[in-house]
């Protein structure tokens, strides 16, 4: 007898017969019916009339916590901590069940103390009992199982297509049937089950559920997949399993989602080999003590073996489940209630200082209203300046990500076309030695703004805008040092419609990671100095490659912008200088009317000093070590000494630690007289938050 041969044949030659029901096929028609009370009546029986008394499994797997930030979750998840373990299974006729963890290990790359609820350790046998609960009942409420007696009158079902299973001696009619809840305003599952048509056995079942079924309100969905093997040619049982527990909040307004993923593949089975009743006494899901667990012999590293699919944005199977349940029941049954939050983008919306406001404070509401609308309102003063800021948003947003907005500001925008150091370090640079590397000017007016994710693979943004935009004077004083003038921008007022497309790391051509940004408006300018009216169009381009090569990781960064020929205001320039954009060179030093900025960076891991965070784990005993060199090449009407054009490289070393959560950098400037840029700031991950 060897285990799972015939499941092997049969993954080999399975044939999507296409015979999708007719159009016309009705809910809980009586063929659909007559198959649904026999997989019921099967479940019941616990497949004792089958012949299997009992059975032995080995269960691999991964629990893994991942996490997303920002607006629509632009970026891939971020692996925090994944866990691989070892499960011996155990079951046995009618309904008991007994998993023992042999083997764990676990991998810490940012600080968490997250902790695994006990279900979540082992697998799911028999396809749950009659009801189903997840996370020991803190995730999922008690909900009927579709094929029960209690689901009978809960649920609707619906044959809706077919499939054969070939396998060396027979063919396997696979039927699926669709389940929906007769009031998707109560808890239930959301999915299809697959029943063999001959026996009535469970095949597969992949479901999530209504919202009313949820417990946590933080909770975004569940998704369960759950794949049964044919062993020995007689009996389904597990083979494969993944569940995918998504939660997301908002700190004040700042989205924020972490993501739970377990993946199990259920090996070695071997059914009937007489255990004794003993096997089974005391709690379900027990561990090996921790020592045995550690001890346990896996192969290679966590990081090396998981799957890339667990890496991923959404796993393609996870991801057609909640479609699926999308398509079956109304979005307002699987929607979070509206609710009335703190709104603001990052710390700095809380708290900042700088040489226009000195020290402000801010504060802002977000109230959600249903239907996909949600109004927000907040607002910052000065102390320096002795004047108030504020903006306003309207937006819809559907189920599937699109987005409309309008909104109204009386705010500073930042010029240049990127951030050179974290809101949290720059506030503490201005307050304390009169360093502030942020480039403010006014604007006043408002903007028209439709989101549609998941255009070939990114987000596209476009953009409407009326806006009077003005210079901004210094209005504060650091504890020591003193302030640099403030950007001299154009008084005028414009109209702009643009567009940017985006990508949030995806899959590179040869593996790595590869983000992408791309810019493009078009600008009407009337002067106040004189009341000229110019056009101009401005386009930017923003690549980030990153490549495992061997041990270290090769990263390529280019940052490019330009403007067409014509009068534009000083704001829309291009810039450059900084620790981001041209290192070594004093902040926005380098500027013209098109430009390139250019990375190549080199990071490899060496020996560090391990610390201890108590129950947020370990931080690695390794440390980042970055070597860079960087060109920026910008071009302008003429070059004078006090804009200069031309090519301005330099080369660093950087030092990553601490979960990746801090970096220093060293720069020396190749052009002119040598000059030297000490930075040390908080990882880029973390700018948004701050």
């Amino acid at each position: 007898m060897r285990p799972l041969r015939a499941v092997r044949t049969a993954a080999l030659m399975v044939i999507l017969c296409a015979a999708r029901a007719a159009d016309g096929q009705e809910w809980n028609d009586a063929r659909t019916r007559a198959l649904v009370l026999a997989a019921i009546e099967r479940r019941a029986l616990q497949l004792a009339d089958t012949g299997l008394r009992d059975y032995t499994a080995r269960a691999h797997g991964y629990l893994t916590f991942l996490a997303q930030l920002g607006e629509g979750f632009p970026d891939p998840p971020a692996v925090v901590k994944s866990d691989e373990l070892m499960v011996e299974v155990y079951w046995g006729a009618p309904d008991r069940s007994k998993q023992r963890v042999v083997g764990r290990r676990d991998t810490l790359l940012l600080p968490t103390d997250i902790r695994y609820h006990r279900d979540h350790l082992g697998v799911v046998q028999n396809d749950f009992p009659a009801i189903i609960r997840l996370g020991d009942g803190d995730e999922v409420r008690d909900v009927a199982h579709p094929l029960s007696a209690a689901g009978l009158a809960v649920y609707d079902y619906r044959i809706s297509d077919s499939l054969a299973i070939r396998t060396a001696d027979r063919a396997i009619d696979v039927m699926m049937v669709s389940v929906r809840p007769k009031d998707d305003r109560q808890p239930a599952a959301v999915g299809a089950v697959h029943i063999d048509r001959v026996t009535a056995s469970v095949v597969r079942m992949t479901f999530s559920f209504t919202r009313a079924a949820l417990k946590d309100r933080q909770l975004e969905d569940v998704s369960v997949i759950l794949e049964n093997g044919l062993v020995d040619g007689r009996f389904w049982l597990p083979r494969r399993q993944e569940i995918e527990i998504r939660r997301s909040a908002s700190w004040m307004d700042f989205p924020a989602r972490g993501i739970i993923r377990g993946r199990w593949e259920i090996c070695c089975v071997q059914p009937n080999v007489g255990l004794p009743a003993s096997t089974f006494t005391g709690a379900e899901i027990v561990e090996s003590p921790r020592a045995a667990q550690r001890a346990y012999a896996f192969d290679g590293t966590i990081l090396e073996n998981l799957p890339e699919e667990v890496r991923a944005l959404d796993a393609e199977e996870v991801r057609r489940v909640q479609e699926e349940a999308r398509a079956l029941v109304r979005a307002g049954a699987l929607a979070r209630t509206r609710s009335t939050s703190p709104a603001a983008r990052g710390l700095s919306d809380i708290l900042r200082v700088n040489r226009v406001e000195g020290l402000a404070f801010g504060a802002g509401i977000t109230q959600r209203l249903g239907r996909g609308f949600s109004t927000s309102l907040a607002g910052r003063y000065g102390t320096a300046n002795d004047e108030p800021r504020w903006r306003g948003n309207l937006e819809w947003r559907a189920a599937g990500g699109l987005a409309v907005s309008l909104s109204g500001v009386d705010e500073f925008r930042e010029a240049g076309d990127a951030q050179e150091v974290s809101g949290l370090r720059n506030s503490i640079a201005a307050q304390e030695f009169g360093s502030d590397w942020t480039d403010p000017y006014g604007v006043l007016g408002g903007t028209l703004r439709v989101v549609r994710p998941g255009l070939l693979g990114g987000r596209l943004t476009f953009e409407l805008q009326r806006e009077a935009q003005r210079p901004l004077a210094v209005s504060a004083r650091p504890s020591s040092g003193r302030y640099e003038p403030t950007l001299a921008a154009d008084s005028v007022d414009i109209w702009a419609l643009g567009g940017r497309w985006e990508t949030g790391g995806a899959p590179g051509p040869i593996g790595g990671r590869l983000r992408i940004g791309l810019g493009l408006s078009g600008v009407r300018t009337e002067w106040s100095s004189d009341g000229e009216t110019t056009s101009h169009l401005r386009a930017s381009l923003y690549l980030e490659r990153q490549a495992r090569l061997g041990s270290g990781e090769l990263v390529l960064q280019t940052l490019a912008a330009g403007l067409s020929a014509g009068r534009t205001p000083r704001q829309s320039e291009v810039r450059f200088g900084g620790p981001v954009t041209a290192p070594g060179y004093a902040f926005h030093s380098i500027s013209g009317r098109a430009g390139v900025s250019q990375r190549i960076e080199w990071r490899s891991p060496i020996p560090f000093v391990p610390m201890d965070l108590g129950r947020f784990g370990k931080v690695p005993s390794t440390l980042t070590l970055a070597p860079f060199a960087h060109a920026v090449w910008i071009a302008g009407e003429r070059g004078t000494p006090q804009q200069p054009v031309g090519w301005f490289p330099s080369v660093g070393l950087g030092a990553i630690g601490i979960f990746d959560l801090l970096r220093v950098d060293v720069a020396r400037t190749l052009r002119g007289a040598p000059r030297w840029l000490f930075s040390v700031d908080v990882g880029r991950d973390l700018w948004p938050v701050l």
